[in-house]
Parts: C-alpha cells; sequence; structure tokens
C-alpha cells in the first residue's frame, strides 16, 4: 500500500503522448456524438464495411497460427521458461491467479452471449456444416460446436501469445510492463522506446477499451430487459442508462483498490458463484442433455476444427459473427498479456499457455454448453419457448428466458442476473487497472489514472447505447470491430517474433552461463 500511495504523489511516469491518443480518440468521440449522433453512426458502420470485406481472411488464418504457436512454444523445452526470472516467487494463490483469468480474458461478454450464440446457430445453421434442418436434434452439435470455435481456442490464443515476448524484453531486457514492447523483436529498443510504440501503446488501448465497451453496452441491454419482464419498468434508455452507471462505478472502484483487493475479490465470487450456477442446472435442469450435447458438441468441434476456423463461404454471415469476434478479442490481446504476466510471476510459461490455450477454452466450452444447451432442450421439448423471445427481442432476452423455465425460476433469475453483471465488472476493472499500466509503466499505476479510465468507457458506452436506438447491437458490435482492426497492424509481428524470444529466455534461465547483458538483441 506505501508504494501505491507514493505513486499518489508523482506523474514522472505518466506516458502522456500515449495518454493524450488514446483518451483523446474517445473524448473526440464523446464530442461527436453530442454534436451529431446520426453522423457518428454512419461513420462507424462505414468503417465497419471496409474492414469486414478486406481483413476477414487473414484475421482468421492469424489467429489459427497464433493458437498454433503457443501450443508448440508451451509443449517445448522453452515452457519451462520461469516468469519474472528463474528465481521468481509466486506471489497469488493458484486459485486465485486462475480465477482472475477465467473472470478477465473472455468472461466480459462470455456470459451474455452463452445463453444466446448456440440458439442462433441451432435455430440457423452455419453453411459451412452442410443442409443441416435447423431446429433438430441433428443441429445440436453444429451449433455448438459453432459457438465453441468462437469463444474456444483461438479466441483465447489470442490472449497468450504476447507473453512471450514481455517476458523476455521486461524481464531480461529492461524494457517497460507496456503493450509497445510487443514490437521488440521487431524494432528493438529504439522502435519500443520511439513513435511506434507510443502509437502501439495508444492503438492497444484504444482496442481494448472499444472491446470493453461493447460488454458493457450488452449488460445495459439485458438488465433493462429483465427489470421490464421483471418489474413492469419499461425497456428505454434511462433504465439502460441507470445499468451503465452503476456497473462503471463499480469496476472503477474494484481498479482503484487494485489487483490483491478489488479485482481479486471480484474473480473470487464471480468464480464461486458461476460453480454454484453449473451445478444447480446440472442437477436440478437437463444435465443429461447438456453433458451429451457439450460432448457431441467438441467431436464435431474438434473433427471439423481446421473446415470451421478457414470458413469464407459466407461473408455476410461472418461479418456478423467471426469476424466480428475475432477484431473483439485481438482488442484484448496486448492488454491481457499484460494483466497475465503482472499475476503470474514464479509460474512457467508451460503453465500459463497450457492455462489460458486449452484449459480455459474448454472451461468456456463447458460453460456455453451449460446455458446454451439447456435453452436448446427447452427449445426442442416446446418449440418457439426460447426462439419467440429471441426473435422478438433479441439477445438479451435468452437467458432471462430459460431461467424463469428452470426450477426454483425465484432464485436463478436474480443470481444469473447477478452473474452476468460480475463477469462483466470484473473484465472491466481488469482491463482499467491494465490501461492504467499501459499509460505509466508502473505495477501500480496512479489512482486517478485508472479512475479516468472507467469513466470514460462507461461514457462512452452510454453513448453507443444511446445513438444505437432500436440496432443498438449493431452499433456496439461496430464500434468494436472499428476500433480494434489498427491494431492488428502491429500484432502480426509477433508471429515471428515469439520463437526467438522464447529461445533467448530459456537460454539464459537454463541453457548457457552467458550473463543476460550478453545475449545478441535485436539491436545488435
Amino acid at each position: 500500500m506505501k508504494l501505491e500511495k507514493n505513486n499518489e504523489l508523482e506523474t514522472k511516469n505518466m506516458e502522456w503522448p500515449t495518454f493524450i491518443i488514446s483518451a483523446g480518440f474517445f473524448i473526440l468521440f464523446v464530442i461527436l456524438c453530442l454534436a451529431d449522433e446520426e453522423l457518428a453512426s454512419k461513420l462507424i458502420y462505414a468503417a465497419h464495411k471496409k474492414i469486414v470485406t478486406y481483413s476477414g481472411a487473414i484475421m482468421q488464418f492469424v489467429f489459427l497460427a497464433i493458437w498454433l504457436i503457443c501450443l508448440v512454444i508451451a509443449c517445448s523445452k522453452y515452457g519451462e521458461v520461469k516468469i519474472g526470472g528463474k528465481n521468481s516467487v509466486i506471489d497469488l494463490k493458484t486459485f486465485n491467479w486462475f480465477a482472475i483469468i477465467l473472470t478477465t480474458l473472455l468472461a466480459g461478454g462470455g456470459v451474455f452471449f452463452s445463453a444466446a450464440e448456440p440458439m442462433y446457430h441451432f435455430l440457423e445453421v452455419p453453411r459451412a456444416f452442410g443442409q443441416i434442418t435447423p431446429g433438430t436434434a441433428e443441429a445440436v452439435a453444429p451449433a455448438m460446436a459453432q459457438s465453441f470455435l468462437h469463444w474456444g481456442f483461438l479466441a483465447w490464443g489470442a490472449q497468450a501469445i504476447g507473453v512471450v515476448i514481455l517476458v523476455y524484453a521486461c524481464d531480461f531486457k529492461g524494457m517497460p510492463l507496456k503493450a509497445r514492447t510487443l514490437l521488440y523483436p521487431v524494432l528493438g529498443e529504439k522502435g519500443v522506446l520511439g513513435y511506434p510504440g507510443t502509437l502501439m501503446d495508444a492503438c492497444s488501448l484504444i482496442a481494448v477499451a472499444a472491446g470493453t465497451i461493447g460488454p458493457i453496452g450488452f449488460l445495459s441491454l439485458q438488465m433493462s430487459y429483465a427489470l421490464q419482464a421483471i418489474w413492469g419498468i419499461p425497456d428505454a434508455f434511462a433504465s439502460r442508462l441507470l445499468v451503465l452507471i452503476i456497473t462503471t462505478v463499480v469496476f472503477t472502484v474494484a481498479a482503484s483498490t487494485g489487483i490483491y483487493r478489488g479485482i481479486d475479490f471480484l474473480a473470487k465470487w464471480t468464480l464461486y458463484l458461476a460453480i454454484f450456477m453449473i451445478a444447480f442446472v446440472l442437477f436440478f435442469g437437463p444435465g443429461v442433455f447438456i453433458l451429451d450435447s457439450f460432448m457431441s458438441g467438441m467431436g464435431t468441434y474438434i473433427s471439423n476444427f481446421f473446415k470451421i476456423s478457414m470458413y469464407r463461404g459466407d461473408h455476410e454471415w461472418l461479418g456478423w459473427w467471426t469476424a466480428f469476434y475475432w477484431p473483439w478479442f485481438l482488442s484484448y490481446g496486448p492488454t491481457m498479456a499484460i494483466l497475465l504476466v503482472r499475476i503470474s510471476k514464479g509460474r512457467t510459461l508451460r503453465q500459463l499457455l497450457l492455462v489460458v490455450c486449452l484449459v480455459g477454452p474448454i472451461i468456456t466450452n463447458f460453460w456455453f454448453s451449460i446455458l446454451g444447451g439447456a435453452g436448446i432442450f427447452m427449445e426442442l421439448s416446446q418449440p418457439g419457448i426460447i426462439s419467440g423471445p429471441l426473435r422478438s427481442n433479441g439477445m438479451p432476452t435468452v437467458l432471462l428466458t430459460i431461467m424463469q423455465s428452470m426450477p426454483a425460476a425465484g432464485l436463478l433469475v436474480p443470481l444469473s442476473l447477478l452473474l452476468v453483471a460480475l463477469f462483466l465488472v470484473t473484465t472491466g476493472a481488469g482491463v482499467v487497472y491494465s490501461m492504467a499500466i499501459g499509460v505509466t509503466g508502473m505495477e501500480h499505476p496512479y489512482r486517478w489514472v485508472r479512475v479516468l479510465w472507467g469513466v470514460l468507457l462507461g461514457a462512452v458506452a452510454t453513448f453507443l447505447v444511446k445513438i444505437g436506438g432500436e440496432k443498438v447491437m449493431n452499433s456496439l458490435q461496430t464500434f468494436i470491430v472499428v476500433a480494434a482492426v489498427p491494431l492488428f497492424i502491429f500484432y502480426v509481428p509477433q508471429l515471428w517474433g515469439v520463437f526467438e524470444c522464447a529461445k533467448k529466455c530459456w537460454i539464459i534461465e537454463y541453457g548457457s552461463s552467458i550473463p543476460p547483458e550478453e545475449i545478441p538483441t535485436t539491436d545488435e
């Protein structure tokens, strides 16, 4: 705590150019929305169309390559490298560490989509699986498999690849713990500390902020619908605004208290509640069907893994599914890599990469089977019970409809909504904390920076919900893609730099008596 208090009194570590560019982007967007909402909406939709048309195929290839690279490093001798150095010690309990990973990396949107996306694919089977009659038992496995693709191995891998570069460049070469350091294998120290590094930091902050703003907006839609369905409060902008304000306050306060207090507390209790919900639905809901749909979905997913990962047969469909998800998850990559390094000192690259690239995705897929499988079971038993509200009121309705159809609905409905909120605020708090690290380079960033980022995320989410009107989901998705894609330019160089960094880390720790300062670097 003393260190954090001292940080509050200093400002010399602030990366002002990065802060001005990234924060300025969102401030200008807010001003544009205030001046002309229609123009703001037209601009983001036009940019989205161009991005989906020209970058979709490249992103699909890169995501597959990233995941394969991470697995190769984890299974090689380079996986033995310790994060923080050979003599580093673990400073976070394993359960707490695991809880933060599960509840921050992709969970902010995963709970929102876990009930609705499998149902969408069940009712309209993706063309990649051929001619399968929608809404039948035959459509269950493809529906789950497509959801597993979007939230499984490839999505999680994008969060992990930057860890290896950061470990080498930060632990052994003295580079700052910032997104800019991911450029080290290509541009060396001069590039990291120069203008390219500043631009990389700014793009990373803009992208991850947009990626978090989307789920904040999704949460407001879901909660607003629930208020109407349960208590008759009109589903209007006023109720969505109230949800946005409360959410912003909670994750901003959590981020301001730090990793070992607010974020750790939220992550643990979020995971406890998720485990309770899983157990309840399995034992008192359609448990056998859920387990069967998980197994058949994983079988279809694995057997068609490369086919559906590279599928390019329906550009319009891809534009609102895969080509939306990949930029979104890409936007989290650098900032989540910073968080992973920050919480994983004393653990090996193998431990971290396998948890992120295999364990996390499988648990996420099982979570999708719990809620998505329960919804599909109900729809098969009573057609229209889930699909009716989905078609009339959209994605925010599905989770609530499923919970209202379960035993002990009076308990499950509020708990499920609380769980959605907890996952989101935990992700928001982790992102805000990591963004503050990104503009300060400090393990304990200034509290005022954390608070400012939290407020900005809430403000932009509010305006996107407001300008979206009846198409608010489309507005949120479009903004995420537009803000994230510039980061892709800086992301690709990691593909050829990550192996070299892993090799040098291993040489320094285990394979050589050469002092770290004499190991060849990009600059020499």
